[in-house]
């Protein structure tokens, strides 16, 4: 029961928690709970890296517990700051949308009616469909757990964190010492398993290959169904988004044509940082290019996505370092082109200060490549 209670709260408390800080800052129509933890998860890695990064470089002996203890107190505090700002837009009628949703006419109905109804329609073929094609993925995902010879490496990496509390000074493969490895030490997704496993109490083997994939492979599908709203709107979302859901979920099942693609990698090494930057971390990017330069309103509050397209960014570098460089690529070509279409160089000022941790992450990487060659 101990160890159930602290990966929930770890891995649902806490991030939503988090996720109130950019759902305050948003339009009240967008304030929902997928957003929430959505942006919850991608402020929590966020906070690892500012966390992990630095005692990797600079603590030399039991740096892994160095950047707990920071990790903790920033997430704590984080929580601590979303849980006030829900009191505050709690009792000011605005947290959720005012706890009303809107139907495809444009009126307001009462949240329990629109539950209600949503309810009804989510009892329909195809959401029982795609619910069916989800719960078969965990299944397999947790039941016919793959074993690699990444494994090897990442999670013993996060195996040793969690005994030793040291990361990267240990070679997993062998036990020795070892000076820091340059393609590995700033992706730090290992270090953020290992922490939830000293956290819960939990075998870090069993964290990643049972606990990662019951969370990472549904927060994915939360991901994929946002995406779907932003690119359907609210006139066809309701007849259209369970198709989309099922076909994203077919696409993941049946996408295993290679042992290199992204499909293979969601399913089969979900608790790998690259798996997570290729399902998660890119079509968030994308996902928030959507929301940002849409065709939302522009008169809505913004900031919070902001905020979160920050969050992204930052959540890159935990997950792999070469990712960093990919997003911040994908990044700087979309602003371009939006910025050529929309006649607006403001666009490229905007998305280029949010691409500033992006920067420094990639200048820490190749100073460290250059020392490394000397």
């Amino acid at each position: 029961m101990t160890m159930i209670i602290g990966l929930l709260f770890w891995l649902v408390v806490i991030p939503f928690c988090i996720g109130l800080i950019p759902a305050n800052f948003i339009a009240e129509d967008e304030r929902r709970p997928g957003f929430i933890l959505l942006s919850g998860y991608f402020g929590m890695w966020a906070l690892f890296e500012v966390s992990a990064v630095p005692a990797v470089l600079w603590v030399e002996y039991d740096n892994f517990k160095a950047a707990s203890a920071v990790f903790i107190v920033l997430t704590l505090l984080s929580a601590a700051a979303g849980v006030w700002l829900l009191y505050r837009s709690g009792k000011a009628g605005l947290i959720f949308g005012n706890m009303e949703r809107h139907d495809i006419r444009g009126g307001a109905k009462p949240c329990m009616a629109a539950l209600g109804k949503w309810l009804l329609h989510a009892a329909g073929i195809e959401w029982l469909l795609f619910f069916a094609l989800l719960g078969f993925q965990l299944y397999k995902a947790v039941a016919y757990a793959s074993f690699d010879g990444d494994d090897a490496y990442y999670v013993v990496e996060s195996l040793i964190a969690q005994e030793a509390g040291v990361m990267y000074r240990i070679l997993p493969l062998t036990g020795g010492s070892t000076g820091l490895d340059v393609r590995h030490a700033l992706a730090v997704f290992p270090m953020w398993v290992a922490f939830v496993s000293v956290r819960a109490g939990v075998h870090a083997t069993i964290v990643s290959h049972v606990v990662m994939p019951l969370v990472l492979i549904p927060l994915t599908y939360l991901l994929y169904y946002e995406i779907g709203r932003a690119l359907f709107g609210t006139v066809f979302c309701r007849e259209n988004l369970p198709v989309f859901m099922v076909i994203m979920a077919l696409f993941q099942i049946f996408g295993n044509v290679s042992i290199y693609t992204t499909e293979t990698f969601f399913l089969t090494r979900t608790w790998q940082g690259k798996a997570v930057a290729g399902s998660l971390v890119i079509p968030a990017v994308i996902w928030l290019f959507l929301l940002l330069c849409g065709k939302a309103d522009e008169k809505k509050d913004r900031r919070g996505l902001w905020m979160l397209f920050v969050c992204v960014q930052m959540a890159t570098g935990i997950c792999s370092s070469i990712a960093v460089f990919l997003v911040s690529m994908l990044t700087a070509l979309t602003a371009f082109v939006l910025a050529c279409v929309r006649r607006n160089l403001k666009l490229l000022l905007q998305f280029g200060a949010a691409c500033i941790p992006s920067a420094v992450y990639m200048a820490v990487y190749v100073y460290m490549a250059y020392s490394y060659l000397l």
